[in-house]
Protein backbone atom coordinates (compact mmCIF):
# COMPACT_ATOMS: atom_id res chain seq x y z
CA UNK A 1 0.00 0.00 0.00
CA UNK A 2 1.38 3.42 -0.96
CA UNK A 3 0.60 6.20 1.49
CA UNK A 4 0.04 9.82 0.45
CA UNK A 5 3.29 11.76 0.67
CA UNK A 6 5.28 8.66 1.49
CA UNK A 7 7.61 6.79 -0.87
CA UNK A 8 7.93 3.15 0.11
CA UNK A 9 11.43 1.73 0.72
CA UNK A 10 13.10 -0.69 -1.70
CA UNK A 11 15.53 -3.39 -0.56
CA UNK A 12 17.27 -3.87 2.79
CA UNK A 13 17.57 -0.86 5.11
CA UNK A 14 20.95 0.86 5.07
CA UNK A 15 22.43 2.70 8.08
CA UNK A 16 21.68 6.46 8.43
CA UNK A 17 25.23 7.37 7.35
CA UNK A 18 24.62 5.63 4.00
CA UNK A 19 21.35 7.56 3.53
CA UNK A 20 23.16 10.87 4.17
CA UNK A 21 26.05 9.85 1.89
CA UNK A 22 23.66 8.91 -0.91
CA UNK A 23 21.75 12.18 -0.56
CA UNK A 24 24.96 14.24 -0.53
CA UNK A 25 26.09 12.35 -3.66
CA UNK A 26 23.17 14.01 -5.49
CA UNK A 27 25.19 17.26 -5.42
CA UNK A 28 26.84 17.98 -8.76
CA UNK A 29 27.89 21.21 -10.52
CA UNK A 30 25.31 20.81 -13.30
CA UNK A 31 22.34 20.51 -10.92
CA UNK A 32 20.39 23.70 -10.08
CA UNK A 33 19.99 22.48 -6.49
CA UNK A 34 22.25 21.48 -3.63
CA UNK A 35 21.93 19.45 -0.47
CA UNK A 36 23.69 20.92 2.55
CA UNK A 37 24.10 20.23 6.26
CA UNK A 38 21.02 21.40 8.16
CA UNK A 39 22.27 21.44 11.77
CA UNK A 40 22.02 25.23 11.95
CA UNK A 41 18.27 24.89 11.23
CA UNK A 42 17.73 21.94 13.61
CA UNK A 43 17.43 19.32 10.84
CA UNK A 44 19.82 16.83 9.27
CA UNK A 45 19.92 18.17 5.71
CA UNK A 46 18.48 20.98 3.58
CA UNK A 47 17.82 20.69 -0.15
CA UNK A 48 17.60 24.05 -1.90
CA UNK A 49 17.93 25.77 -5.27
CA UNK A 50 21.45 27.16 -5.85
CA UNK A 51 19.96 30.63 -5.69
CA UNK A 52 23.13 32.26 -4.32
CA UNK A 53 25.57 30.30 -6.49
CA UNK A 54 27.24 32.70 -8.97
CA UNK A 55 26.86 30.13 -11.76
CA UNK A 56 23.10 29.91 -11.19
CA UNK A 57 21.74 33.16 -9.74
CA UNK A 58 21.82 34.97 -13.08
CA UNK A 59 19.60 32.25 -14.57
CA UNK A 60 17.25 32.39 -11.57
CA UNK A 61 17.19 36.19 -11.80
CA UNK A 62 16.35 36.17 -15.50
CA UNK A 63 13.67 33.59 -14.75
CA UNK A 64 12.08 36.21 -12.52
CA UNK A 65 11.72 33.79 -9.61
CA UNK A 66 9.90 35.45 -6.73
CA UNK A 67 9.57 32.46 -4.44
CA UNK A 68 11.85 29.54 -3.71
CA UNK A 69 11.47 26.44 -1.57
CA UNK A 70 13.89 24.78 0.78
CA UNK A 71 13.21 21.20 1.75
CA UNK A 72 14.17 20.37 5.32
CA UNK A 73 15.05 16.69 5.89
CA UNK A 74 15.20 14.83 9.17
CA UNK A 75 16.23 11.19 9.49
CA UNK A 76 14.49 8.83 11.92
CA UNK A 77 16.73 5.77 12.40
CA UNK A 78 14.12 3.80 14.36
CA UNK A 79 11.38 4.18 11.74
CA UNK A 80 13.88 4.11 8.86
CA UNK A 81 12.25 7.13 7.26
CA UNK A 82 13.23 10.60 6.11
CA UNK A 83 10.64 13.21 7.02
CA UNK A 84 10.58 16.34 4.88
CA UNK A 85 8.93 19.74 5.10
CA UNK A 86 8.99 22.53 2.52
CA UNK A 87 9.59 26.13 3.58
CA UNK A 88 8.77 28.95 1.17
CA UNK A 89 11.00 32.02 0.86
CA UNK A 90 10.51 35.18 -1.14
CA UNK A 91 13.37 36.48 -3.24
CA UNK A 92 14.15 40.13 -3.74
CA UNK A 93 16.61 40.83 -6.53
CA UNK A 94 18.97 43.78 -5.92
CA UNK A 95 21.26 44.58 -8.84
CA UNK A 96 20.89 40.98 -10.00
CA UNK A 97 21.89 39.53 -6.61
CA UNK A 98 19.33 37.53 -4.61
CA UNK A 99 18.23 38.32 -1.08
CA UNK A 100 16.10 35.67 0.66
CA UNK A 101 13.55 36.21 3.38
CA UNK A 102 10.88 33.96 4.85
CA UNK A 103 7.69 34.50 2.90
CA UNK A 104 5.06 36.69 4.53
CA UNK A 105 2.64 33.79 4.25
CA UNK A 106 5.09 31.65 6.28
CA UNK A 107 4.20 28.63 4.20
CA UNK A 108 5.36 25.32 5.61
CA UNK A 109 4.26 21.88 4.51
CA UNK A 110 4.39 20.16 1.12
CA UNK A 111 4.32 22.10 -2.11
CA UNK A 112 4.88 21.75 -5.80
CA UNK A 113 5.78 24.56 -8.18
CA UNK A 114 7.14 25.00 -11.68
CA UNK A 115 8.92 28.03 -13.16
CA UNK A 116 9.99 28.12 -16.80
CA UNK A 117 11.07 30.46 -19.53
CA UNK A 118 13.50 31.12 -22.35
CA UNK A 119 15.48 34.05 -23.74
CA UNK A 120 16.88 34.88 -27.15
CA UNK A 121 19.80 37.16 -28.03
CA UNK A 122 22.77 37.30 -30.37
CA UNK A 123 25.01 34.27 -29.99
CA UNK A 124 28.81 34.09 -30.36
CA UNK A 125 28.31 33.60 -34.11
CA UNK A 126 26.52 37.01 -34.13
CA UNK A 127 23.27 35.33 -35.14
CA UNK A 128 20.05 35.46 -33.14
CA UNK A 129 19.59 32.32 -31.12
CA UNK A 130 18.40 30.82 -27.88
CA UNK A 131 20.72 31.81 -25.02
CA UNK A 132 19.10 29.84 -22.24
CA UNK A 133 16.06 27.75 -21.55
CA UNK A 134 15.04 26.75 -18.07
CA UNK A 135 12.38 24.85 -16.20
CA UNK A 136 12.59 24.73 -12.42
CA UNK A 137 10.20 22.33 -10.77
CA UNK A 138 10.25 21.32 -7.11
CA UNK A 139 10.02 17.78 -8.44
CA UNK A 140 13.55 18.23 -9.85
CA UNK A 141 14.73 18.25 -6.25
CA UNK A 142 12.17 15.91 -4.66
CA UNK A 143 12.30 13.04 -7.16
CA UNK A 144 16.05 12.26 -6.81
CA UNK A 145 15.77 12.58 -3.02
CA UNK A 146 12.83 10.15 -2.92
CA UNK A 147 14.68 7.70 -5.15
CA UNK A 148 17.90 7.87 -3.10
CA UNK A 149 16.00 7.37 0.17
CA UNK A 150 14.01 4.41 -1.22
CA UNK A 151 17.18 2.83 -2.65
CA UNK A 152 18.58 2.82 0.90
CA UNK A 153 15.56 0.85 2.13
CA UNK A 154 14.11 3.88 3.91
CA UNK A 155 10.72 5.58 3.48
CA UNK A 156 10.27 9.20 2.33
CA UNK A 157 7.58 11.01 4.29
CA UNK A 158 6.32 14.47 3.39
CA UNK A 159 5.06 16.36 6.46
CA UNK A 160 2.42 19.02 5.97
CA UNK A 161 1.67 20.02 9.57
CA UNK A 162 3.55 19.78 12.84
CA UNK A 163 7.22 19.23 13.53
CA UNK A 164 9.62 17.08 11.58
Amino acid sequence: MKLFGKKQPQGPAQPPQEVVARLMALNRPSAPYQIVDGQSEGVDLIAEWKIVDAQWYEIFSKAGLEKVFRIYLKLDSEKREVSTKDHEYTIEWRAGVPSLSLAVSSFQGQSSSVEFGTAYAFTEELKPGQVYKYRFSTNEIKKPIKEAVAACGWAYKGVAFGKL
